[in-house]
């Protein structure tokens, strides 16, 4: 149990600074950037909000999966794990990654018809393939998560 406990400290600690870091680059960084590309690149000017409103977004994506992942230590430290309450923070994940992994395949299909070059069309085509399994192994540890609980509610029930 104490090796839990020091694992759990050091992922929260370790949320804490992503978070920051994440919040850094989604105010700062992100605006400025697509800013000065914009002002490089006049011919392409016009994408700076949309690339700056997405961007941002999928930051906000990654910073809901955290919330949700303090969330689940937070029930992982309380033995509370395996309870209806995971499965809230477990969907919203899901619900996270979905939407993030939806707003992608849009920007791979707007990006692909639109390339002159095939390059940044597969990189967006390895991202959305990596964000389909990410979704799809979430799945499968929420089926297994659901699993868990019911057999600990069983075993509560027996015992």
């Amino acid at each position: 149990m104490t090796g839990q406990r020091w694992v759990v400290a050091a992922l929260k600690a370790s949320l804490v600074l992503l978070f920051g870091l994440l919040l850094l680059f989604q105010t700062m960084s992100l605006p400025g950037q697509f800013a000065y590309m914009a002002q490089e690149s006049p011919d392409v000017a016009f994408l700076r909000w949309p690339a700056t409103i997405i961007t941002i977004f999928w930051v906000l994506c990654v910073q809901v999966v955290i919330i949700c992942i303090w969330q689940l230590l937070t029930l992982v430290q309380k033995d509370r794990i395996f309870s209806s309450t995971s499965m809230r923070w477990v969907n919203l994940v899901l619900g996270a990654i979905g939407a993030a992994w939806l707003v992608l395949v849009g920007v791979f299909l707007y990006i692909g018809i639109n390339a002159t070059d095939p390059g940044i069309p597969l990189v967006l085509a390895l991202m959305v393939a990596v964000g389909a399994v990410v979704g799809l192994v979430v799945v499968v540890m929420r089926a297994l998560l659901k699993q868990a609980t019911t057999l600990r509610t069983d075993m509560e029930a027996v015992i």
